[in-house]
């Protein structure tokens, strides 16, 4: 009897619909010669309670068939579940940071192919207040840029990313914060931390170019105060990483960071908001805690 495996789709994100993606899913798997049971999410948050459950029944694959909110649902799950499932990607995002950081295939069939061969690679699994992420978490201005761009549906793809940040940026303020790391602290006023267990995020933006997902660090950055018109000529930069030379931003590495704002921050982790007003924030990296299909 094949291999058999349970996906979590999300049905609604990406720019197929559900009926084409679980026919594509049909497809890939039976060339795969691997059985499996599919759910589709139908609320946020509802992949997370999904991989918890299958994590907790012992399904020793649990797939993410989505973008990179799919994928941070479907690990927070696992993790949630006692973290001994293997994580599988297939991608259906328009960003597909993990996907695309580890070399995965967008093409469905050859997505199932690698689920099908069980090679895995152990990475990091960073955490914020409560919440596991793989590629990026983030406060300040980049965490409002997120909001932003949920509010902006009807632009699809990248696009929407960048215009989300222009109209975050021409609004853009700073806060007063307090940050304290392995060997080092910081008060004063910033404009956003970027914390990273991957070099990319949202498809595009490279805000801690140097990450890497198995190093057992988190590489982080923090904006100091500056005019508008400075971050709006340093947005070109976060697409090559460019960025972090800028004399106003500072890039470190940790194994803890903890960070105290006012006014308080919105936070997102891979692209999810997972607090509107929060005022302390702690981070810390879990080595290796997460096996994924590569």
């Amino acid at each position: 009897m094949p291999d058999r495996v349970k996906i979590i789709l999300n049905a609604h994100g990406g720019r197929l619909n559900g009926q084409a993606k679980m026919k594509l899913i049909e497809e890939g798997m039976a060339a795969a010669g691997l059985d499996y049971d599919l759910t589709e999410t139908t609320h946020r948050n509802h992949g997370l309670d999904l991989a918890r459950q299958a994590a907790e029944e012992g399904w020793p694959v649990i797939v993410a068939a989505g973008g990179d909110g799919t994928v941070n649902e479907v690990v927070n799950g696992i993790m949630q579940g006692a973290g001994h499932s293997a994580l599988g990607i297939i991608p259906f995002g328009s960003a597909n940071d993990l996907a695309d950081v580890l070399k995965l295939p967008r093409n469905v069939t050859a997505a199932c192919q690698r689920i099908a061969a069980k090679n895995t690679r152990p990475i990091d699994v960073g955490l914020v207040n409560g919440r596991y992420f793989v590629n990026n978490s983030a406060i300040g201005l980049e965490a409002i840029v997120t909001v932003t761009q949920d509010q902006m549906r009807y632009i699809q793809g990248m696009p929407r990313y960048v215009a989300a940040a222009i109209k975050t940026i021409l609004k853009a303020q700073s806060w007063d914060m307090r940050l304290e790391w392995d060997n080092g602290i910081f008060e004063g006023p910033a404009i956003l931390v970027s914390v990273g267990n991957s070099h990319r995020t949202g498809g595009a933006f490279y805000m801690t170019p140097q990450a890497k997902l198995d190093d057992g660090l988190l590489d982080f950055i923090y904006a100091l105060d500056m005019s508008r018109w400075q971050i709006l000529n340093l947005l070109p930069k976060t697409f090559s990483g460019k960025h972090v030379n800028h004399a106003l931003i500072v890039y470190l590495q940790t194994k803890t960071l903890t960070i105290t704002v006012s006014p308080s921050t919105p936070i997102q982790a891979d692209g999810e908001i997972i607090d509107k007003t929060a005022t302390e924030i702690h981070y810390q990296i879990l080595p290796k805690k997460l096996r994924v299909i590569v």
